[in-house]
């Protein structure tokens, strides 16, 4: 009997007699970058476009600038805390598109979390002194209505924090700025846990629903601020979330977290694909790309630990919105590509009437994913609120939610369902903020911006539809 081989597995291709080979193992480079290109052939060209736009973008704003104000530490600092507060809601808006649906409301409903929030702070916790009997009632209803909801759709972590909201308005506490921004995102909550129902349960249009939640949510905005117009948000914890830095040691400590987490969840799955004798990245190529990324990020983090206040108040350390920002994505992305309820929503968005046959709650999945853009939506609102200072009336509003669904498009996520990630999203609001950042810093009038941020849009659309044609006429 021959001895059994020894050593590392082999790679070798097996050939079916339909004339298919399989590769198993660990191809080469050559056959990795093969299947790369295949792959965005069939399923589109995902972020790579943003991702080349963005490079685009930073080459040109900082030869036109002339090398003196765009490519700065502190211009780069702001550049990420600008663009945060839309970039997270984006982030959550990509749950919904995946589903092939649209929340026209999510901005409007990010402005209403930052109001209770605001009101909460400066009424000192006595919410029922400062909104009159009425308003206040119909808040309370509309949450318990909340709950309810939630239970019947069988979304337990929503009815539990909408039912922290209820506690939280009802029961006087005293300021404390952790507890206005739980409360902020509670709210958040109970608005998704509305529109989910409404769109997954009752079957009405998304647009429909979302349109007029827009226009209602605006209104209790208005009844909330009242006549003042603006709402001071004068608390040192809450202004620190959009404004405030880590220290040197913090952003060293992010650096390895981040860069080491990275690296191991990457050399991690290829080493769990080889011992299981399925298709990996060969090991140099998953190194090189490691090693790129752990360069960018100390590179970044060391210039970000500099002093970079031109004379003024020493500003150094990495913003307090980039692990904000790094905490919502991993989390997304977790459940989108490890968890049962991911597969559904790109299930769902795929081909709805295949995953209910699938036994899929498509039901219960398409509500969640509203839950959870709402959720996404009113941390977006805290982040952005904590930059300006104050909330308005005007909060969420005017092109709020259009630059916020622009990023998510922008970034690779299609608007027809089943295809994009959260990281579309930070990549297109990277794109959306550079833009604008960009052209302010030369001078451009607002038009110029909104009409290459539209032409930027609308070649991301482009790129969508016919990525998805070719990829019918390719899988055909």
């Amino acid at each position: 009997m021959a001895a059994p081989p020894t050593g590392p597995p082999r790679k070798e291709t097996v050939q079916g007699g339909s004339g298919f080979g399989i590769d198993t193992v660990v191809p080469t480079t050559g056959e990795a970058v093969r299947r790369y290109v295949t792959g965005l052939r069939r399923n589109g060209l995902g972020s790579l476009p943003a991702l080349l736009g963005l490079a685009t973008l930073l080459v040109l704003f900082t030869v036109l600038d002339g090398g003196r104000t765009f490519p700065s530490l502190l211009n780069m600092a702001n550049l990420l805390q600008q663009g945060a507060g839309r970039t997270i809601l984006a982030m959550g808006l990509v749950f919904v598109l995946l589903t092939g649906e649209i929340d026209l409301a999510a901005g409007i409903a990010s402005g209403l979390a930052a109001a209770v929030m605001a009101l909460h702070l400066a009424s000192g916790g006595n919410l029922l002194g400062r909104m009159g009997t009425i308003v206040f009632v119909l808040l309370a209803a509309a949450v318990l209505l909340a709950i309810v909801l939630a239970l019947l759709l069988r979304i337990w972590v929503a009815a539990a924090l909408a039912a922290i909201a209820l506690v939280l308005l009802v029961v006087r506490f005293p300021p404390n700025p952790w507890l206005e921004m739980l409360l902020a995102v509670c709210v958040g909550v109970v608005i998704g846990c509305i529109t989910g129902y409404l769109v997954a349960r009752i079957g009405m249009p998304a647009f429909v629903v979302t349109l007029a939640l827009f226009i209602a949510w605006q209104g209790v905005t208005l009844q909330l601020i009242g006549d003042a117009g603006t709402l001071k948000l004068r608390d040192p914890v809450i202004d620190a979330v959009a404004n405030g830095n880590l220290s040197t040691l913090g952003s060293w400590v992010l650096f390895v977290v981040a860069a080491g987490g990275y690296a191991a969840v990457l050399l991690n799955r290829q080493g769990t694909r080889r011992r299981l004798g399925l298709v990996a990245q060969p090991t140099g190529l998953v190194l090189i790309k490691v090693g790129v990324v752990v360069l960018l990020a100390a590179v970044a983090t060391y210039l970000l630990t500099l002093d970079r206040s031109l004379g003024a108040r020493p500003i150094s350390g990495v913003p307090y919105v980039v692990p904000i920002v790094l905490v919502l994505l991993v989390a997304g992305t977790f459940v989108l590509d490890r968890t049962r309820f991911g597969r559904h929503v790109y299930a769902v968005g795929g081909n709805r009437e295949a995953a209910r046959r699938a036994g899929i709650d498509v039901v219960r999945v398409k509500a969640t994913v509203f839950v959870i853009a709402s959720a996404f939506a009113a941390v977006g609102a805290i982040v952005y609120s904590s930059k300006v200072g104050s909330v308005s009336t005007s909060a969420g509003g005017g092109n709020t939610l259009l630059f916020a669904v622009g990023a998510a498009v922008i970034g690779g996520t299609s608007l027809f369902g089943g295809r994009g990630r959260v990281s579309n999203a930070v990549i297109g609001g990277a794109v959306l903020a550079t833009v604008e950042n960009g052209l302010g810093l030369l001078g451009q009038a607002a038009a110029v911006v909104f009409v290459v941020t539209g032409a930027v849009l609308l070649l991301a659309a482009g790129v969508d539809v016919l990525a998805r044609r070719r990829s019918a006429l390719v899988t055909w």
